[in-house]
């Protein structure tokens, strides 16, 4: 093998293994938000390091399923949540 070769093999080690052990670690808030959109109600639970990070994300995954296009997305993603819920992660 040339060594330009192993060095590609070392970086996607190197890449690969920062990718799963940044998976591993634990979040420091859990948020569970609830969307209504048109009649329709999904919640969705999101970790994250933040909680104003951690309820956008469970909003626009709890929106993304009852919603399609782009208009719509941004309206629901607008709107009052039903209810949000967050706790911190240890």
């Amino acid at each position: 093998m040339k060594s330009t070769s192993w060095i590609a093999l070392v970086a996607l080690l190197a890449i690969g293994g920062f990718v799963v052990v940044s998976s591993f670690r634990l979040a420091g808030v859990r948020c569970e938000v609830c969307v209504e959109f048109d009649g329709a109600r999904a919640c969705r639970s999101v970790d994250a390091a933040t909680e104003n990070d951690a309820r956008a994300g469970a909003r626009t995954n709890a929106c993304a399923q009852l919603t399609s296009g782009v208009t719509n997305s941004m309206r629901c993603e607008r709107s009052e949540p039903l209810s949000t819920k967050c706790e911190p992660r240890p």
